[in-house]
């Protein structure tokens, strides 16, 4: 199911890449282990924002959605599990 954050997250996760394929260079040439741990703290970061925008837009539109009775039973089972990730 795609929702209306996944190209933002998408967006994220590219910017999460460049950093990566950054850091690799980085080693490569020898830079700095502070400069290598800046560029590290740059991709765990993006990687840390795209997966907390895909939780809360996963609680805000198919968790929220599921409705009374049987389908919220079920919402908060799968809530329960998918808060493992944060």
């Amino acid at each position: 199911m795609k929702h209306a954050s996944h190209p933002s997250i998408i967006v994220r996760l590219k910017r999460a890449q460049g950093h990566l394929a950054k850091v690799l260079s980085m080693f490569d040439d020898g830079r700095p282990c502070v400069d290598l741990a800046q560029q590290l703290h740059a991709v765990e970061s993006a990687i840390a924002n795209a997966k907390r925008e895909l939780i809360h837009d996963h609680i805000e539109h198919c968790l929220d959605d599921s409705g009374e009775g049987h389908g919220q039973h079920d919402a908060i089972k799968e809530l329960k599990l998918i808060t493992k990730y944060l």
